[in-house]
């Protein structure tokens, strides 16, 4: 019984020995957090060990599948496995197995690990990287007056503040990508201020706006409504003219008089006839007249023609 315990005791101080061993050679260098701004170039460092024979770095974005990199001293060969070209190593990974990315974006989010094996053992570092996109200040004088400061597609979402404080009413709208946008306006403003400044904080850098509003201009609504009242003014008053020529020409055809056929009346036939009867009887007064003179010139001697 007392060998059996023994051997137990003994198997538990090899197990914790060998813990401890791997716990010494399995050394871990933190777990860092790292943040870089959208389009820039990031360096990711490894622990630098001498005699190293071998470098791997997993990746695990946030948006995708995950890719390695790997370095072999004792085939001074190196691969890579669906990564893509913006990832590669910085020097000669034999000299330094630095990483770097070119033209950050949000699609490279996530988690990268380098792990080294040396004659000293193995090593292994983690980053959390972060991406950062600074939001596009805008600024405008809303309906009633009112400032408005908009900060947009920004990651993190961007903090508002005006430099005279006074009552804001913030708004978020997230996006697909994981950009947000906010909007705050100044809703007590003082007429009497001139310049109202908005003020954007952001770990991708600070940004300040400054605008002038004013009160809504009464003159502003009347003098379009006053266009749009004249223009209709002159279309229906030359709707009216209109209507009233057309009906007044309506009215002229109704009242105009028939087409009647010309009469012919007997006193226009005799007016027609009397110039041929006087001639007529002109002539036969010539003709009686002729015949009488040619009858005497036919008459024996002594006798005398009747008168």
């Amino acid at each position: 019984m007392k060998a059996g315990a023994d051997m137990k005791i003994a198997g538990k101080t090899v197990c914790v020995f060998v813990l401890l061993t791997i716990t010494k050679v399995m050394r871990t260098v933190g777990n860092n957090r790292v943040s870089v701004t959208v389009g820039n170039t990031c360096v990711l460092t490894c622990p630098p060990k001498p005699n190293i024979t071998m470098v791997t770095w997993k990746i695990s974005p946030k948006v995708g599948g995950p890719c390695t990199l790997g370095y072999r001293a004792d085939q001074n060969k190196t691969d890579r496995t669906n990564c893509s070209d913006s990832m590669n190593w910085k020097f000669r990974p034999d000299q330094d197995p630095a990483l770097e990315i070119r033209q950050v974006g949000i699609d490279h989010e996530g988690n990268y690990t380098c792990e080294v094996v040396a004659t000293e053992g193995n090593f292994h570092k983690t980053y959390d990287l972060t991406v950062l996109v600074p939001p596009r200040l805008t600024m405008y004088c809303d309906d009633h007056g009112n400032p408005v400061c908009k900060a947009v597609a920004g990651k993190p979402a961007a903090q508002i503040l005006w430099v005279l404080e006074s009552n804001s009413t913030p708004k978020e709208e997230s996006h697909d990508n994981g950009t947000v946008t906010v909007l705050s306006t100044l809703t007590a403003y003082s007429t009497n201020m001139t310049n109202t400044t908005c003020m954007v904080s952001h770990p991708a850098g600070n940004q300040s706006m400054t605008i002038a509003c004013h009160p809504p201009d009464n003159n502003g609504f009347i003098l379009p409504v006053s266009i749009t009242l004249c223009f209709l003014s002159i279309i229906i008053f030359m709707a009216v003219i209109y209507y009233f020529k057309l009906h007044s020409d309506r009215l002229c055809l109704k009242t105009k008089p028939p087409e009647t056929a010309p009469t012919h009346s007997p006193q226009d036939d005799t007016m027609e006839v009397e110039p041929y009867t006087t001639y007529v009887q002109k002539e036969n007064i010539i003709y009686n007249s002729v015949s009488d003179l040619t009858v005497g010139q036919n008459l024996p001697q002594g006798l005398s023609p009747a008168t």
